[in-house]
């Protein structure tokens, strides 16, 4: 909008240069009373921008203050008229929808008419002037339905894309979580087949070391210590697997991040107190990802801003926050729907809690899950 209202406001002003030193005589008061009006009207213009009604009153207020500014005096037609005329047109047509710039279009021609009527034009002058008048407004009311289709596709193609990065985001998850059952399913294979067996064979090894001749004992000895060792050794596979499985946060930190570029967005992120080292579970990973989504989605949708903050933490290592703000109009309200909800089930579901928070400033998603030390043992 505040570009193109420049680009208009330029083209004017060439415009009336051109058209004041055509100007045969001093301005009346009438006309500088008009013309003042004219200037004013298109300067107040952008205060409008989401009203159509009032910008279609502005635009015929415009057209009939052309009648005080070019009224023919001693039958002189100033030719800028036309000019002028048609940029109301164009203008009218380029910012509201056919039914109002029809409205513009009438009070135009009615305008135009009356000033070349008191100028005692030929009526072939009339006709010619008419013609260029209809042929303009048919082009420029092509243009209307063209760039009105253009919009509705644009529309069409960013509802679409909007669809597609979802759909990939959440196929980005659920290859996550596919990860994180394939590497728990090994880790519990080794431990209840590979770990168990090696230890009830150090088990056998010590009861067949008591019972053994003095020449088997040294012999039992390093086999045990072998045994030993790669019971060892399994138990920090095991661990690497469990440790890749506490590693979500920062996958989580990373899609918000591609969601923050893709959505245009600028997000303040803080993660301090041992958010990284939470040992937060795949589920766990997940509720998150989903709440800070949510969160953001919402702030998207219904926000004044497009800026938030996000802001993980695990104090004391027993808990770990997240939270996402941002700023709100004053005196607004919100109504908890069915994201909030859905967030806070999930939530839950994994040991957690959700509080919503809205005051003057700020409007705050708060999550919170308890976290459970896990350590690899063997029975």
């Amino acid at each position: 909008m505040k570009k193109s209202y420049f680009i208009w406001l330029s083209i004017y002003c060439v415009v009336w240069v051109f058209t004041y030193l055509e100007f045969q005589a001093s301005l009346t008061e009438i006309q500088l009373v008009c013309i003042c009006l004219f200037l004013a009207i298109l300067f107040i213009l952008p205060i409008f921008a989401d009203k159509p009604n009032w910008q279609t009153i502005l635009f015929s207020v415009q057209a009939l203050t052309t009648i005080g500014i070019f009224y023919p005096i001693d039958h002189v037609l100033n030719p800028y008229i036309i000019v002028i005329h048609l940029l109301i047109i164009a203008e009218a047509v380029f910012y509201l929808s056919q039914k109002k710039s029809f409205i513009v279009i009438g009070v135009q021609f009615v305008s135009i008419l009356f000033i070349m009527i008191e100028a005692t034009l030929p009526t072939s002058t009339l006709i010619w002037y008419g013609i260029i008048d209809v042929l303009v407004v048919i082009a420029l009311l092509h243009y209307q339905k063209v760039h009105k289709h253009e919009i509705e596709l644009g529309k069409k193609n960013d509802a679409l894309l909007d669809e597609y990065r979802k759909m990939k985001r959440q196929l980005m998850v659920e290859e996550e979580l596919a990860r994180m059952d394939e590497r728990n399913m090994i880790g519990r294979e080794i431990h209840d087949s590979v770990g168990h067996k090696l230890t009830a064979l150090l088990m056998q090894f010590e009861a067949f070391r008591l019972s053994a001749r003095a020449q088997d004992i040294e012999k039992i000895t390093n086999l045990k210590e072998l045994t030993e060792q790669s019971l060892e050794e399994t138990r920090k596979a095991v661990k690497s697997f469990k440790q890749e499985e506490i590693g979500g946060l920062q996958g989580i930190i990373r899609l918000i991040r591609k969601l923050e570029v893709e959505s245009f967005m600028k997000v303040h992120f803080s993660v301090k107190h041992g958010a990284f080292a939470a040992p937060l579970t795949g589920e766990q990973s997940f509720a998150i990802y989903r709440a800070v989504q949510e969160a953001l989605t919402n702030i998207m949708k219904h926000s004044a801003t497009r800026e938030a903050q996000v802001m993980f933490e695990a104090p004391g290592g027993s808990i770990f926050r997240f939270e996402v703000i941002n700023r709100v109009i004053p005196n607004s309200f919100y109504q908890e729907g069915y994201g909030l909800k859905a967030m806070r089930d999930r939530l839950e579901k994994v040991g957690g809690s959700l509080e919503v928070i809205q005051d003057e400033e700020q409007f705050s998603v708060r999550g919170t899950i308890q976290l459970i030390e896990r350590s690899v043992a063997y029975d």
